[in-house]
């Protein structure tokens, strides 16, 4: 009878995808799976059939120059740290027999290759290879990354879209993104970043070792990100000047960064800045199967002295000036990673940051983390990684300096101000989480009410010397193409009359800038009567800011100078201008089914008071394969525009149709976007 040879190994992907949740990577040539799980591979033989008494089998598992071989049995039993390779007795087709092999809940992750043999009693040996990948498992409970709820899972792990948070803590900007990690070439660019490594090429064979702990693999990644000191994926730029790269506002997702990055051969992409460089660290995470989250920090410090003291300098008109090396960054984004931390015990375990942003050097190298969330809580600055320089980001203390001729002439402290709102996107639904708590014991009723910010919240500063009070306060959230009104409020507290200068001054910035030169001020005088408050109303127009501030945000000051006593009070707030969002109508939502031609209507009205033009850009991981654009002529103050569009849906889900509308006269990109839930056919 002729012996029998292996035509074929079947990787049995659809069942194997299925089972290790890896279903949306089916556009990947190989089997991708999870560790610590078993996964079905089925031999096609040719010649005889498989005797279990007299023919054997062996596996040889290989991950660069590390390998295990294993031998086929016929016991189900597997380990949790070893590799097994077994044979179901039970259900078992001689002709096509299957095999299991299950890899230990600590294998490292990467691309493997297998070596299938099978002997026979006559002592011939047929043999074939094959390949798979191997991802992080946060479903077993025996891996570092395993997280226990399943809404949770599918949040930080399948969800291939989310929104960042930006603006300010008063007044919320959403912007969506696509994470596209299921997207064609993002699973392989995801593992070459590994490979591009300093890491990998100073040493292979630790890297591999090392790729078994999500702590090593967030390193790498966090410092992979930029590229300030290796091949990594993006170049920072925060000068506003993007002539030879994109403007960090344009992108809408991670995978175009992440494909221009390879197909350019691994040089960075021009440009990101800290939501960029957030957002693809996440996709990177979840395509590597460790769960992964966005946060913004509001009023994110940058303590460079390590005194946890921002120093704020104001003139004695309420300009703003650029006296710091310390600074405050209106939002500041990075990404919590989950996974146990047995380098410092298990209460360090759960929810850990890490900073893709270049901005300090840790280890030697431009990357930030992991540092457990519990330690920043718990002010455990002893404790790796990175630990102190994310706690001054959420405590540090701001003094508020008045110079005049070179002199102080006043001090306000802010104990509140830094890290008041940190936030990410809630699961299961497109909405803002308030996870301060988290990281720092809330310390007066005044934080707790700003923690839940609304649409009709209104943002109050106060300033003091020792004769007056000030107090500054937006009547309501800015909203494009209206007015800005805002309230004064100044108390007298001693029983002589006063004469007050008053100095109103308000400049554009960008999120992690010192203001740019004054676009509005007032200046005058009153007289406040013994232990007397007054009210001041006053107002922007649309036509004195808009030209200006566009996306950035405005710094707004008032100074007022005793003029017998030279005593001077400020109160300030920094804040951005709501702008609309695109509307976004899908017919027939109810009826969406993957494969089938589906319709959008998107509407913008025009809020600003002159006429707009843009490029409008329509994108959707899952829905629609390029991205779409159009060219929106100019439309009027209040007038409305429409434009349809057709996508097929390719992925079964909830997905996220998103669109931007670039303005070409104004520096402003209005957004919007509309979930689709896509149905089987």
């Amino acid at each position: 009878m002729e012996d029998l040879t292996i035509q074929h190994v079947d990787l049995e992907m659809s069942e194997n995808l299925e089972n290790h949740k890896t279903e949306g990577f089916d556009s990947s040539d190989a089997l991708v799976v999870r560790r610590g799980a078993p996964f079905r591979i089925t031999l096609q033989l040719q010649g005889r059939p498989f005797n279990p008494r007299t023919d054997s089998v062996k596996i040889k598992i290989m991950l660069g120059r590390l390998y295990a071989v294993m031998p086929v049995t016929f016991s189900k039993t597997v380990s949790s740290t070893r590799w097994k390779a077994y044979m179901d007795q039970e259900d078992l087709n001689l002709q096509e027999p299957s095999i299991y092999i299950s890899s230990p809940a600590s294998a490292s992750v990467g691309c493997y290759k297998f070596q299938l043999c099978v002997f026979t009693k006559n002592s011939q040996r047929s043999c074939t290879f094959g390949k798979f990948i191997l991802l992080f498992n946060p479903w077993c409970r025996e891996d570092g990354v395993y997280i226990p709820f399943e809404d949770q899972r599918e949040e930080y792990i399948l969800n291939d879209s989310g929104l960042l948070f930006m603006g300010t803590a008063m007044n919320l900007v959403s912007r969506p993104w696509s994470f596209d990690q299921f997207e064609p070439g993002i699973l392989e660019a995801c593992l070459n970043l590994l490979q591009a490594s300093p890491q990998h090429q100073q040493s292979r064979k630790m890297d591999h070792l090392n790729r078994n702990d999500p702590v090593y693999i967030s390193r790498v990644v966090s410092a992979m990100i930029n590229c300030e000191d290796d091949r990594g994926v993006l170049k920072g730029n925060w000068s506003g000047d993007f002539k030879d790269g994109v403007n960090p506002s344009s992108w809408t997702g991670s995978g175009d960064i992440l494909r221009h990055w390879v197909q350019s051969g691994y040089s960075p992409v021009k440009y990101g800045q800290c939501w960029v460089f957030a957002a693809v660290m996440c996709t990177v995470m979840r395509v590597l199967g460790i769960p992964c989250r966005v946060v913004t920090n509001f009023n994110s410090a940058h303590d460079t002295n390590n005194n946890l003291v921002i120093e704020e300098f104001y003139s004695n008109t309420g300009k703003k000036l650029n006296h710091s090396r310390d600074s405050i960054w209106n939002f500041h984004v990075w990404v919590e990673c989950w996974m146990t931390r047995p380098d410092l015990g298990s209460e360090m375990d759960g929810w850990q940051v890490l900073d893709p942003t270049p901005q300090e050097r840790s280890g030697g190298v431009f990357c930030c983390g992991p540092a457990p969330v519990k330690a920043i809580m718990d002010r455990r600055i002893d404790l790796i990684f990175d630990v102190p320089f994310v706690y001054a980001e959420v405590n540090a203390d701001v003094h508020t300096i008045i110079v005049n001729e070179g002199r102080v002439v006043g001090v306000n402290k802010d104990t509140e101000k830094v890290g008041s709102l940190i936030c990410t996107k809630a699961v299961g639904f497109p909405r803002v989480q308030n996870i301060t708590g988290d990281y720092k014991h809330i310390r007066s009723p005044t934080l707790s009410s700003r923690r839940s910010p609304t649409p009709d919240s209104t943002l109050r500063r106060a300033g003091s010397s020792n004769g007056v009070v000030v107090f500054l306060t937006l009547e309501k959230a800015p909203v494009a193409g209206e007015p800005i009104h805002f309230t004064v409020k100044v108390i007298n507290k001693q029983n002589v009359t006063k004469r007050m200068k008053v100095h109103f001054n308000a400049q554009a910035k960008e999120y992690n800038h010192s203001p740019s030169d004054t676009f509005w001020e007032n200046h005058g005088v009153m007289q406040l009567a013994p232990m007397e408050a007054q009210m001041i109303h006053q107002q922007i127009l649309p036509a004195q800011y808009e030209d200006v501030v566009g996306d950035d945000l405005i710094n707004l000051a008032v100074v007022l100078e005793d003029m017998d006593t030279q005593e001077q009070a400020l109160a300030s707030e920094e804040f951005n201008i709501a702008t609309p969002e695109l509307i976004i109508e899908v017919a027939n939502a109810d009826s969406t089914v993957v494969n089938k031609q589906q319709m959008a209507t998107l509407t913008f009205t025009n809020p600003f008071s002159h006429p707009v033009s843009g490029i409008l850009s329509v994108s959707g991981a899952g829905l629609i394969q390029h991205k779409v654009q159009f060219r929106m002529p100019s439309l009027r103050p209040g007038a409305r525009v429409e434009q349809s569009i057709t996508f097929v849906p390719n992925m079964v889900g909830t997905k996220m149709l998103q669109a931007n509308l670039s303005l070409t006269n104004i520096r402003s990109t209005i957004r919007g976007f509309k979930m689709v839930t896509v149905r089987r056919a």
